[in-house]
């Protein structure tokens, strides 16, 4: 259990608090993050083509190349030897990927019924679930929206109108 969970209660309450007086749009967020993407594009491809530039560093590479296609080689030639070793070592793969989707299935469905979520290692270390979110491209360009005409006075009632009214009795 938690020895001061009242501490807890004060960390939590501090990140409320910062989320709601300091948080930002998300789409601020999101334009922010697009733009440091572009500086960051912009920065390698500089990069790249000062390194092609270099006829040194064009010569490294092919040397490299060279010791890559051997290195293949001799990997391709051990790999014959583990054949069962590795075909044992893929099924682990598809083994271990099973057991964690069903444990993150498991730790959601307790949690989304209000239940607290723990697990011990054989060393006693405890571990607890991290949640996160992640944006995809869905391939749909959105319109901007239809900006609102400005706002006019109505001049029978004298009021700000975010919209024209029609007093006509027409």
């Amino acid at each position: 259990m938690l020895e001061y969970p009242e501490a807890y209660y004060c960390i939590f309450f501090a990140v409320l608090i910062y989320l709601f007086l300091f948080m930002q749009n998300i789409q601020e967020v999101f334009n922010q993050i697009q733009e440091v993407k572009k500086q960051q594009k912009t920065i390698k491809t500089a990069f790249r083509d000062a390194l092609n530039n270099s006829g040194e560093y064009k010569k490294l590479v092919d040397d490299l190349k060279v010791m890559k296609e051997s290195k293949k080689v001799l990997e391709q030639s051990i790999k014959e030897e583990f054949k069962a070793e590795l075909d044992k070592l893929d099924d682990l793969k598809i083994d271990l990927e099973t057991q964690n989707m069903m444990l993150n299935d498991i730790a959601l469905t307790k949690i989304m019924n209000g239940e607290s979520i723990e697990v011990v290692d054989m060393y006693n270390n405890a571990y607890e679930p991290i949640f996160s979110v992640k944006f995809k491209k869905t391939n749909v360009i959105k319109e901007e929206e239809q900006k609102m005409p400005a706002a006019k006075e109505d001049p029978v009632t004298g009021q700000t109108m975010a919209f024209e009214i029609n007093h006509s009795l027409e």
